[in-house]
């Protein structure tokens, strides 16, 4: 009994463990929790409950619904080696908390809700089961046509879009951003010449600008100007 009662232990630990870790990921990584994630959990759950049954329903393993537990004592003080056992689940063992723990029937609203269900269950012809499995199945064909038609839409646009022509040549866009980020390939400073004329060098000017800056620069002046002696004219004069 004492080896047996430890192997269920040990697996009911494990099943709990990997519980809390599946519920710490859905509050909080729900946000970037995959399905193939979660069905992962499902299937180690699944796992770890077959065990327990398969320890439950060894040769070895004490029929344990031959046996029944009783309290030998209850008390309304708190209990240190009862804290340590149920980690903080159970503090006191009294009369509040012992038809809870030690019950083997499920509560009586349960009790009615299962048998409700079972009983509507049996009322079930087999014509009415065929057909709702029918349903079922005609429904399930429904969604995979719908899935296969998305997935074949998917697959026609990306082979369209691979058929696209390019409208770009890659040595055409490596000079583009040479050019704008380096200035690779474009031409130097420009001069600004007399007139406003924008020239890069003296020999690159126009005939005719030269001919016109030539006759400005023999033209005379038409202002003439008075130079008169500082002692000949008096700020004070009558």
């Amino acid at each position: 009994m004492d080896s047996a009662l430890e192997a269920l232990i040990s697996r009911v630990t494990e099943l709990k463990n990997t519980l809390a870790a599946f519920l710490v990921k859905l509050e909080h990584e729900h946000e970037t929790l995959s399905w193939p994630s979660v069905l992962d959990n499902f299937a180690l759950l699944s796992g770890q409950v077959n065990t327990l049954l398969k320890v439950v329903r060894n040769e070895k393993m004490p029929l344990l619904r031959n046996l029944a537990v009783l309290p030998l004592q209850l008390s309304p003080e708190r209990d240190e080696e009862l804290v340590k056992l149920t980690e903080s689940r159970v503090q006191v063992f009294n009369h509040e908390v012992v038809p809870d723990y030690l019950r083997t029937k499920a509560d009586p609203d349960v009790e009615q809700r299962e048998q409700q269900i079972i009983h509507k269950s049996c009322m079930m012809t087999q014509e009415m089961g065929m057909k709702q499995v029918s349903n079922t199945h005609k429904i399930c064909t429904n969604v995979l046509e719908l899935i296969s038609n998305v997935r074949e839409n998917w697959e026609s646009e990306a082979g369209a879009r691979a058929q696209i022509p390019q409208t770009y040549t890659q040595n055409d866009t490596v000079a583009l951003l040479s050019a704008v980020s380096a200035g690779k390939g474009l031409k130097g400073p420009m001069k600004l010449g007399v007139g406003g004329v924008t020239t890069s060098g003296p020999s690159q000017q126009h005939p005719q600008t030269q001919q016109a800056v030539g006759s400005m620069s023999k033209v005379p002046s038409a202002i003439k100007t008075n130079i008169k002696s500082a002692s000949s004219v008096h700020p004070y004069g009558r």
